[in-house]
């Protein structure tokens, strides 16, 4: 039964995928990102420390092969390095959060993502309307 809604999971997340905007890719990286830190701060609760792990992991491969690749810093100019630089911090964040297993740092990384999310959602918004 749990194989049957992880199929059906996977199709609507493939079908959001091929229908989404570039922008809207985006937003999906950093939802991806958000969900997989907040699922390592519930398995550093649980004292799961590899499954805390691989949620790390999946959330910096995110962060450096999604969203960090996905920027285009010749044409983004100033905006562009700067996220760079935020992606770069958030990435270090997590690397400390999960050595030192501080969820503290963790939120940060999530709120971090939050903001731009947040930001990306409005810029699509604004897009849309003109």
């Amino acid at each position: 039964m749990m194989y049957g809604a992880k199929a059906y999971a996977q199709v609507g997340l493939e079908t959001g995928i091929n229908s989404a905007s570039p922008h809207g890719l985006i937003v999906m990286l950093y939802e991806g990102a958000i969900e997989a830190i907040r699922k390592a701060k519930i398995y550093l609760e649980m004292q799961n420390i590899e499954m805390k792990t691989k949620s790390v992991d999946k959330a910096l491969r995110i962060i450096k092969d999604g969203l960090t690749a996905s920027l285009d810093v010749n044409a983004g100019g100033a905006l562009a390095q700067q996220l760079l630089s935020l992606y770069d911090y958030i990435g270090k964040e997590l690397i400390l959060a999960n050595a030192q297993n501080n969820p503290e740092r963790m939120d940060t990384c999530i709120d971090l993502l939050d903001d731009l999310r947040t930001a990306w959602l409005e810029i699509g918004q604004t897009a849309t309307k003109s």
